[in-house]
């Protein structure tokens, strides 16, 4: 009985009363102990209604009926198909979906729709695979953002490659703990990337030289990240480096005059295809006669050889290890000791070595008085607030 004076009061009522009627309606077929016939006309009512011309009446609906179990089915996806705001509500936070819905729903959908299903709690990895390959950057930060998403690595790449050039994208996979060193160097990449094409296009720098240098920076950025990760990290990130074409010669030569040997040891090991142990005895041993071999079958260019094999030498002496920076930045005394090496013998093939070897130098040096003003300034500050304090 009543459902019918609805239905007839429903048909002249103004708009926003309209609204409030539905959404009562709804709560009362959620909740209350209705009869069965009652529930079968107030289904048939909330169905009805989903042809009401006003937006306001069917949001009504959806938010009153979005995150029931108990919610008819055929209401739930009909407001699914409705305008991206109507349905956002329902494809949000509706158990009645099944994972099929919400992919199909995230192919067909506008990014609006695509960030309501982002959001979802528990939403489950294949969900979360089809917004990484599909979706909008607004879905994909909205996916990055809720914790309680099942996002596979495959789909954290996927997010990298499609959107990695966005700031607000880079911010959250940084800070995620799951991204691993070789996702987080696709990052950087990006970003050295995108600096050079922008520093060029100002012409601040000439092209050869933005790529320049934004290559230095993402080598430096790479020796950090090889030594916070973990072991395990360690070696999918050269073997990512290795396919994308950037574990070259010189990134290997940095990696070992910053003392970051498990770097350099794992990429011969990549390179050479042979065992870590084994590459790490010739490194560590104490002689020269199987390392030149190792060079040879790791493809390296024989002009690095001389640098590599003094830098080696220096390391099994020890003492340039203590230097400021740990296995994350260049140890200027290491290289100062490379570079008289190599200046001491017939340039011919190690002249791009020898400038490489001058840069590296100079950068170690810039970083070194860095951080004696640094420790120098810090001692000041310590000095005075004691001064203060007696």
């Amino acid at each position: 009985m009543i459902v019918r004076q609805f239905l007839q009061w429903v048909r002249s009522a103004p708009a926003g009363e309209r609204a409030e009627a539905i959404g009562a309606l709804a709560r009362c077929y959620l909740y209350s102990e209705l009869s069965a016939d009652d529930l079968k006309a107030a289904e048939g009512a909330m169905l009805l209604v989903l042809d009401d011309p006003c937006t306001l009446v069917r949001r009504a609906l959806a938010d009153a009926l979005a995150a029931s179990p108990g919610a008819p089915p055929a209401v739930i996806y009909a407001l699914a198909g409705d305008q991206p705001h109507i349905a956002a509500p329902v494809l949000a936070l509706s158990p009645l979906f099944v994972d099929a819905d919400l992919v199909d729903a995230v192919a067909m959908g506008c990014p609006a729709v695509q960030a309501a299903i982002a959001s979802r709690a528990a939403l489950p990895r294949s969900v979360a695979a089809a917004i990484a390959e599909v979706g909008s950057p607004e879905s994909c930060l909205v996916l990055l953002e809720n914790r309680d998403a099942d996002i596979a690595p495959f789909s954290i790449d996927r997010i990298v490659e499609r959107h990695g050039h966005l700031a607000a994208i880079r911010e959250p996979l940084l800070a995620r703990e799951d991204v691993s060193a070789a996702t987080k160097h696709m990052l950087v990449t990006k970003l050295s990337e995108m600096l050079a094409g922008f520093v060029a296009g100002r012409r601040w720098l000439q092209p050869d030289q933005a790529l320049r240098i934004a290559r230095e920076a993402c080598e430096k950025v790479t020796i950090s990240l090889a030594a916070e990760s973990p072991e395990g990290e360690v070696r999918p990130l050269i073997s990512h480096l290795r396919e994308s074409g950037q574990l070259t010669a010189g990134l290997i030569l940095r990696a070992l005059l910053s003392g970051n040997v498990v770097m350099f040891e794992e990429a011969l090991a990549e390179l050479a295809d042979i065992p870590v142990a084994r590459v790490s005895g010739l490194v560590n041993g104490s002689g020269f006669a199987g390392l030149r071999a190792l060079f040879e079958r790791a493809g390296l260019p024989a002009s690095t050889y001389p640098a590599f094999k003094e830098a080696i030498g220096a390391m099994r002496e020890g003492g340039f290890m203590s230097d400021p920076g740990g296995p994350a930045r260049l140890k200027r005394r290491m290289i100062e000791r490379v570079l008289t090496s190599c200046e001491s013998k017939e340039f011919g093939d190690l002249a791009p070595l020898i400038t490489l070897l001058h840069r590296f130098a100079t950068e170690a040096a810039r970083e070194e008085a860095r951080l004696f003003c640094d420790d120098l300034t810090s001692e000041e500050l310590t000095d005075d607030q004691q001064s203060i304090a007696a």
